[in-house]
């Protein structure tokens, strides 16, 4: 049978997306029967909201790699405020190389790639590309995943400011920048959470229908 015939809107039906019953597609925009939540195909507005989520951490970037994210003082020698950046270097210069990896991948490479990922699916979806549907599934999965560990880097400043102040080593204290990068965490999860991804197989199926008809 054909992929078009197994969806359940093909079939004129609509799941609620609170109790997961399914209900004929005439009661769409009205309340489900069952628990009262507003029925819909489709998130409403998805793609515009994604999109809102996703500029939105795209610009914070830019104060959240310019503005200082954090001081370091080390053996009472006071440091200059630094970037993320700034503070990777210092922390290489003082041999912590494996926090400095982690800082450098959970602070930039991580949220560029999860904000490149996501508006690459939004294109697709935005200009109905219907290729490589399971590739970008499974890219989705990534980026919804890793979301969970976006904070990465600030709980291992965190634990690294609880072990050096404890040895009396070093003093390592938060900057504004460390806000503008926690919007940017917050955002990109926000735009993963709230992208329907039934909206990357419905022109896959659109493609389907009209296939099987002719």
């Amino acid at each position: 049978m054909n992929s078009w015939h197994h969806s359940a809107l093909a079939q004129g039906l609509l799941r609620c997306h609170d109790c997961t019953a399914l209900w004929p597609l005439a009661l769409e925009e009205q309340h489900c029967p069952r628990c009262g939540a507003l029925l819909h195909s489709r998130e409403p507005n998805s793609l515009v909201r994604t999109w809102a989520l996703l500029i939105t951490s795209a610009l914070l970037m830019l104060p959240a790699n310019l503005l200082p994210i954090m001081r370091v003082t080390m053996l009472s020698s006071q440091g200059d405020a630094s970037t993320i950046m700034g503070g990777v270097i210092e922390l290489t210069k003082h041999g912590l190389w494996g926090i400095a990896i982690v800082v450098l991948a959970a602070s930039i490479l991580i949220p560029v790639g999860k904000i490149l990922a996501l508006g690459s699916l939004l294109i697709a979806i935005q200009f109905g590309k219907a290729t490589n549907l399971k590739q970008k599934m499974v890219m989705f999965r990534i980026v919804h995943w890793i979301g969970r560990w976006s904070m990465l880097d600030i709980f291992v400043v965190g634990i690294l400011v609880a072990l050096v102040q404890f040895g009396n080593l070093a003093y390592i204290v938060g900057q504004t920048g460390a806000l503008a990068f926690a919007g940017v965490v917050v955002f990109t999860m926000l735009a993963a959470n709230t992208l329907d991804t039934r909206l990357i197989w419905d022109r896959h199926l659109q493609e389907a229908s009209i296939g099987s008809e002719t």
